[in-house]
């Protein structure tokens, strides 16, 4: 990773989304489809309201017989890291590190709300890490 590289430069994915009303079928199926580990749930205004991985849907699957009726709210995580653009990927390790966790989301403020713009995960900053 080159010492400075913001968020922004290192983009590579676009950030995939759910919204608030979706059940866990419609995140596992999503995630499926698009082989990825998570989802970032928005509300209806585009605004990030958590995230829903893998771990939380198979989470649902061992608590609950019905547990593909569920709404993702139920089982994301409403407390997400979040990074503006301008974070360097060195802060973003440091963020994973720090609190645990495999992906950061990327948020822009617009209007008082934060967007989801991306996701920068452990797997991006493997790939950078290389890269650079």
């Amino acid at each position: 990773m080159k010492q400075g590289t913001t968020v922004l430069q290192a983009k590579r994915l676009e950030v995939f989304t759910l919204p608030t009303t979706a059940t866990l079928r419609d995140a596992a199926k999503q995630m499926y489809d698009r082989q990825i580990s998570s989802l970032v749930v928005v509300d209806e205004a585009g605004e990030l309201q958590g995230v829903i991985t893998r771990t939380d849907l198979i989470r649902a699957y061992l608590a609950l017989e019905a547990w593909d009726t569920q709404p993702v709210t139920r089982y994301m995580t409403r407390d997400v890291i979040t990074v503006t653009p301008q974070a360097v990927l060195r802060e973003v390790a440091i963020q994973l590190l720090d609190h645990h966790i495999h992906r950061v989301v990327v948020v822009s403020e617009e209007a008082g709300r934060r967007c989801p713009i991306s996701v920068v995960s452990a797997s991006d900053l493997i790939y950078h890490m290389l890269k650079g």
